[in-house]
């Protein structure tokens, strides 16, 4: 995650370039060439800061979905249970709208396959971690429950999972914003001291 955050100018504008090509084809259509044409670079220019067009779409992704996340992580010292769970619906609506997040759900939902079924991605990680310190915080003031904040942050990750990768499954009878509403109150509630 470091890699990211201390990404330069010249990558990000690779990553500018990779970003535009998947918001116009997809995934799977774009290459590394198509990238270093938008770029206007060589395309082994490319390949000195990726080895392949996976390294540079996880890194992609990491810097486009982690930007919004921790926007709204919020830095509050003793967050309480609202705070927090507002956060992730938060989050979670964010990840929804974002246009690579689309993009991908619509053009290659199968590249996703992998961060729900097989490993964690590094988005994931960082949203563990973000989670994870904001219930340490809360349990520390009291203002969240007692209880593992390791095991915590993963059941309201997972839980959060389930709102943004499925909601378009949910909303043939409900609001993408009742949806969310219920999430909020299954979070305060699970979290509440």
């Amino acid at each position: 995650m470091s890699s990211i955050r201390n990404m330069g100018q010249t990558e990000n504008l690779f990553l500018d370039a990779a970003l535009e090509c998947i918001l116009d084809v997809g995934v799977r259509r774009t290459t590394m060439t198509d990238i270093a044409r938008r770029a206007g670079v060589a395309r082994m220019t490319i390949y000195r800061k990726w080895p392949d067009m996976p390294a540079l779409l996880g890194d992609l992704m990491v810097r486009e979905w982690m930007a919004e996340a921790e926007e709204l992580a919020g830095t509050d010292d003793a967050p309480d249970a609202a705070t927090i769970a507002a956060r992730v619906v938060e989050i979670t609506s964010s990840m929804r709208r974002n246009a690579l997040f689309a993009k991908i759900v619509d053009v290659d939902p199968e590249f996703l396959i992998p961060y729900v079924f097989v490993r964690r991605g590094r988005t994931q990680d960082a949203m563990l971690d973000m989670i994870h310190a904001q219930l340490v915080a809360g349990q520390g003031a009291g203002t969240v429950r007692s209880g593992d904040p390791d095991v915590m942050a993963r059941a309201i990750l997972l839980t959060a999972l389930g709102f943004t990768l499925s909601m378009r499954t949910m909303t043939d009878h409900a609001k993408p914003a009742d949806l969310d509403a219920q999430l909020l109150m299954q979070l305060q509630r699970s979290l509440a001291p």
